[in-house]
């Protein structure tokens, strides 16, 4: 089978497209004919060798898919060959990931895509859907008729945010750089949208929460934007920080005025029984057509380098997918 390989850690020149055997399941696990594969901003701090946790060289990057099923190891009954599925995470972890045309998961960590979600959009799910619902709902704890404001709105953990907040009830305010990115940021159902790029977005946000700010804040880049945040939140608020990518100096004060929280998220903490939560309130969410995953951008395999720079270039606007 075709899959993409980094041999060495590096720029996206590494990611190199290799042949290599196709996977067989194992007890418990089934092959996955992967059709669309999801590329995150994680993938790329791994393949350059700048993350805490790195598999030896040569390895096979990425966690989120979309494809049929195509073999089933013993012991599994739950699923049929021709079952159309997605997941997070592959067996092999990140030795064997999912940029290729076949892999290997466990079979309980593979979820049902209904018909009504292209490959495409199942590629858009593994990550980012699970890592909005955990951050909302697991960390956050978002309550139907609070506010919350979703700083990067556009990218796909945030359009994620947006739906899953909507749908449950919050008052929703996003956060964008580019005015097509405000536009997708509406259309999954903000109430608010702001270009974080104007001047006084801050005081918009103010004055759609009449002064109080927000009571729940999900930061996308926290070395940015973090101290702001201190300034905007809500009496007793929390901010659950989803994305860094460097230091920042706060006020420790403006935490103490107002007793706000400070919260982490990282979703390879969760556990398979919270991951299955999580993707039975996304495909509960696909079936009812409160969940809508926006592709920005589709891509051969071959050009992962190429969406390993779009991930992460400024005014991100849905997911980037790669096609086998």
């Amino acid at each position: 089978m075709r899959a993409v390989r980094v041999h060495q850690f590096g720029d996206p020149s590494v990611l190199t497209l290799d042949q290599v055997p196709t996977p067989e399941p194992g007890p418990g696990q089934v092959q996955v004919r992967i059709h669309a594969v999801g590329v995150n901003p994680v993938e790329t701090y791994i393949r350059s060798g700048r993350y805490a946790n790195l598999p030896t060289p040569p390895f096979i990057p990425g966690s989120d898919a979309a494809g049929v099923v195509s073999a089933l190891g013993p012991g599994v009954t739950q699923w049929s060959t021709g079952d159309r599925v997605f997941f997070f995470g592959t067996a092999a972890g990140r030795s064997l990931g999912a940029y290729a045309e076949y892999t290997v998961c466990d079979a309980k960590l593979v979820f049902r895509l209904p018909d009504s979600a292209s490959f495409a959009q199942g590629a858009a799910l593994g990550v980012p859907y699970a890592t909005a619902h955990r951050a909302l709902f697991a960390r956050g704890g978002a309550k139907a008729g609070e506010t919350v404001m979703i700083h990067g709105a556009s990218g796909g953990v945030g359009l994620a945010a947006v739906q899953f907040a909507r749908w449950v009830g919050l008052n929703v305010a996003g956060t964008a750089g580019t005015e097509e990115g405000l536009a997708l940021v509406r259309a999954s159902g903000a109430h608010v949208a702001v270009s974080h790029r104007a001047p006084l977005y801050l005081d918009q946000i103010r004055a759609a929460t009449s002064g109080r700010g927000p009571d729940l804040i999900l930061e996308m880049l926290a070395n940015v934007n973090l101290d702001q945040d201190l300034d905007l939140i809500a009496q007793q608020g929390r901010i659950v920080i989803i994305g860094n990518r460097g230091r920042i100096e706060i006020d420790p004060r403006k935490v103490m005025s107002r007793e706000a929280e400070i919260i982490g998220v990282l979703l390879w903490h969760a556990t398979d029984q919270e991951l299955a939560e999580s993707y039975a309130d996304v495909v509960a969410g696909l079936e009812k057509g409160a969940l809508r995953p926006v592709v920005g951008r589709e891509l051969p395999l071959a050009d992962a380098a190429k969406g390993h720079d779009a991930v992460m270039a400024p005014g991100s606007k849905g997911k980037v997918v790669l096609i086998p």
